[in-house]
């Protein structure tokens, strides 16, 4: 998912109710100060929200006052909000009824993806932020000699604590770490959440600490809710496949009491644990399969060839801490091999730091895979309060966007356009003859290719005629691909992704019969941007690009 920050205009109408009891604080004057950056002057606060898979949450600081992060309480979230793009156009409905951000001035709502806010807050941290796995002397009273389930349990407490009084100070200081970084040093960022499990590459680039994307973004569905399946899979394997189906048909709100009993017992996993885990079952479930099957739970459990799950008499299914690891190891085992390809890369060498954030990452098993493997490596770092990265890596990429300097683009993007056929050169198919002028059609206009280095605020530039003098609006197909070397859009693996559009409503139409509207787009921010001018009047053109009604 990615995190949104929004960022309130001063003077501004609304404040949203949250933030209403600090109103006051938030509509005093500015001080002037020198120091004050072109964010600070332009903004009162920075809003991040987070839409997760499996919780949600949002975080915002004063521009005033940027070191103070407010976090407030994660809610639970719905799989509906697995579908990042659709959730992106819902937070920007949600900004714009709220009075944060409007059709009218856009900046004010950004994407801020989340490897990239991780990796910005994990600039900041200070030896007592953080646990080192690869420490080879104390950090925060962690030793190689503990577990990695005892230090992670002294990092949650310290969450929690800060939880109760959801402000954090982040110093206006490069952290201990970060100090560490010399020019060109390389490092890595497993964001590790409920769906999905995400990857970046940074480079530091001094003397302003910017940072540069040396790979671009990649990961899978390698979530926490892996874990969960393969709980799903064990009941069905226990109970039935039909029975755990018309279960959730039936009893859906039992079906996710049953989830949440195993969410509590799947966070207390852990490589030394020797206890067995006990995880309720709701007695709807217990009586719905007795009528289902027409006998009782525990004589399925006896019955089944699943040695390492029993029945305890208080109404629990009781996993030995092997059972329970074995439901993990699916999941960790692809995010270790996905990890694993992404340091064969010829452009993730010499890395130095792994960070491992997000929600997932509080899972000492896959604190303790990730280190296995790759502490040879690099030193695996993992954030105290490792569940909020994110959330605080927003607040502070909405105060300073700029900060990564160069990206790089995850697709080929393009558009189809007609070029003078070649005999010999463009295949006989894609001939169009009109006027008496040959065309070649459906070729594919690369704007930018996968995996190139973008840099902040670079452009590419195209123009385009209407075909009638008089037409109102142009409206351009736009293309991506996963390969580099694309020849028309009509070729495998060719996706038509959006649209562009040009409104040339307001624009002189009586100019000479071929009007040319030179069009600017955007490629090295977090989201693409375009603007454009009629060339002959040189008056700005209303651009739009749609990645969901197209």
């Amino acid at each position: 998912m990615q995190a949104q920050p929004v960022r309130i205009r001063h003077p501004r109408p609304f404040l949203p109710a949250a933030l209403q009891g600090v109103e006051k604080a938030a509509a005093e004057p500015k001080k002037d100060s020198d120091a004050e950056d072109a964010v600070e002057q332009l903004f009162l606060v920075v809003v991040a929200i987070d839409f997760g898979t499996t919780s949600s949450g949002y975080a915002y600081s004063f521009t005033k006052e940027p070191e103070c992060i407010h976090v407030m309480s994660t809610v639970q979230s719905d799989s509906m909000w697995a579908d990042s793009i659709r959730l992106t156009h819902t937070a920007a409905q949600l900004a714009s009824m709220a009075g944060m951000a409007t059709p009218e001035n856009p900046e004010q709502l950004i994407i801020a993806l989340e490897p990239e806010a991780a990796s910005i807050y994990c600039r900041k941290l200070r030896l007592h932020q953080m646990i080192d796995l690869s420490s080879r002397a104390p950090v925060n009273g962690y030793s190689p000699s503990d577990t990695i389930g005892t230090g992670f349990t002294q990092a949650k407490e310290h969450v929690r604590r800060n939880r109760q009084s959801r402000t954090f100070l982040v110093e206006n200081v490069i952290g201990e770490i970060w100090s560490e970084l010399e020019e060109g040093d390389r490092y890595i960022v497993v964001d590790s959440g409920g769906g999905t499990v995400d990857m970046t590459v940074h480079q530091i680039r001094l003397p302003e600490g910017h940072l540069k994307e040396l790979y671009k973004a990649t990961g899978g569905p390698y979530g926490s809710l892996g874990v969960d399946y393969e709980f799903e899979k064990l009941l069905c394997k226990i109970f039935g496949e039909d029975f755990i189906e018309q279960f959730k048909i039936k009893r859906p709100a039992a079906w996710v009491d049953l989830m949440i009993a195993f969410e509590s017992r799947k966070r207390a996993a852990a490589p030394d644990r020797t206890n067995p885990l006990n995880i309720t079952l709701p007695f709807s479930f217990i009586d719905y399969y007795k009528k289902f099957r027409g006998h009782s739970v525990e004589h399925a459990l006896r019955k089944s060839n699943v040695d390492f799950v029993k029945w305890s008499s208080q109404g629990m299914l009781r996993m030995s801490p092997d059972a329970m690891n074995a439901l993990f190891k699916p999941t960790i085992d692809q995010i270790v091999q996905h990890l694993s390809d992404v340091f064969d890369k010829p452009e993730v060498t010499n890395v130095k730091f792994l960070f491992l954030v997000g929600g997932f990452a509080e899972s000492p098993l896959l604190q303790q895979a990730v280190q296995s493997a790759f502490g040879s490596r690099c030193r695996v770092i993992i954030p105290q309060d490792v569940g909020l990265t994110i959330l605080k890596g927003a607040v502070l990429f909405g105060l300073d966007p700029a900060v990564i300097k160069v990206r790089r683009s995850p697709l080929t993007y393009g558009v189809g356009v007609l070029n003078r056929f070649v005999e010999g050169k463009h295949p006989p198919e894609k001939l169009l003859v009109k006027d008496g002028t040959r065309w070649c059609t459906d070729v594919f206009d690369k704007f930018i290719s996968a995996d190139q280095s973008v840099a902040l605020g670079e452009t590419v530039t195209r123009s385009y005629t209407p075909a009638k003098p008089s037409q109102l609006v142009i409206v351009i197909n736009i293309y991506s691909s996963e390969q580099d070397n694309v020849s028309f859009i009509t070729e495998s693996g060719v996706k038509k992704c959006g649209t562009l559009r040009l409104d040339l409503t307001g624009t002189d139409a009586s100019v000479p019969n071929r009007r040319e509207i030179k069009t600017l787009m955007q490629f090295g921010d977090t989201e693409i941007k375009a603007m454009a001018i009629d060339v002959a009047t040189s008056k700005s053109v209303k651009v739009g690009i749609d990645f969901l009604n197209y």
